[in-house]
C-alpha cells in the first residue's frame, strides 16, 4: 500500500525512532502519517506499517502524549482519525518544547536544587562546575523562549540572517573557514 518513496521513509524513520528514544513502531507510524495527505485511523495503520492493532494503538497514544498528532473525525464515522500537522515550523517547534519538558526542564530543576546545598570545601569544584552548567542551559533555554515567541517568518528570516552573516564573517575572517576534506 505504501510506495517504494513511502516505504523507505517509514523505515527510516523507524530506525531512526530508537537514537531519538522512541520506539520503531512510533516512529515507523508516525512517517506514515507525516506523510499521508489525509487524516488515518488505526486499522489503515496496521496495513501499512504491518504491526497489530495493539501496537498501533499505543503508539498513537505515545505520539498523542508528544502533541505530535491531531485527532479528527469523519461525518458518520465513529473512529478516530490522526494527522500530523501540516506546518513543518510547528512540528519542530512541538519537537523542541516537548524535548525540553521532559529533559532540559528537568536537568535545570535538578542543578538549582544541587547549587542551593550547603557543600563542604572539598567539592568546590563540583559546585562551580553545576553553577556553570546551570547558567549555560539558563542561557540558552532563554534564547529558545525568545526564539520561540517569534512568528514563523520571522524566525526564518533570522536563520538565513545568520548564515549570511556567517558567511561574511569568514569573507572578513572573522571566523575559520569551513573546512573541505578531512585532515589526515
Amino acid at each position: 500500500m505504501l510506495s517504494d518513496l513511502q516505504q523507505e521513509f517509514m523505515l527510516h524513520f523507524g530506525e531512526m525512532g530508537s537514537r531519538w528514544g522512541i520506539n520503531r513502531t512510533v516512529g515507523q507510524i508516525y512517517a506514515v502519517l507525516f506523510l499521508s495527505e489525509n487524516p488515518l485511523c488505526a486499522d489503515d495503520l496496521v496495513a501499512r506499517v504491518g504491526v497489530s492493532r495493539s501496537n498501533v494503538s499505543m503508539s498513537l497514544k505515545e505520539l498523542q502524549g508528544w502533541n505530535l498528532v491531531e485527532l479528527r473525525h469523519k461525518p458518520g464515522d465513529r473512529r478516530d482519525f490522526f494527522k500530523t500537522p501540516d506546518d513543518m515550523w510547528q512540528i519542530v517547534r512541538t519537537l523542541v518544547e516537548e524535548r525540553k519538558k521532559r529533559e532540559i526542564d528537568p536537568t535545570l530543576t535538578k542543578l538549582r536544587q544541587l547549587e542551593m546545598r550547603q557543600t563542604p570545601r572539598d567539592d568546590a569544584y563540583a559546585h562551580a562546575r553545576i553553577t556553570e552548567m546551570r547558567e549555560l542551559i539558563e542561557l540558552l533555554t532563554g534564547w529558545y523562549d525568545e526564539m520561540n515567541r517569534l512568528e514563523t517568518e520571522r524566525l526564518v528570516a533570522l536563520l538565513n540572517m545568520g548564515a549570511r552573516l556567517q558567511q561574511f564573517a569568514r569573507k572578513a575572517r572573522l571566523l575559520p573557514a569551513r573546512k573541505t576534506k578531512p585532515e589526515i
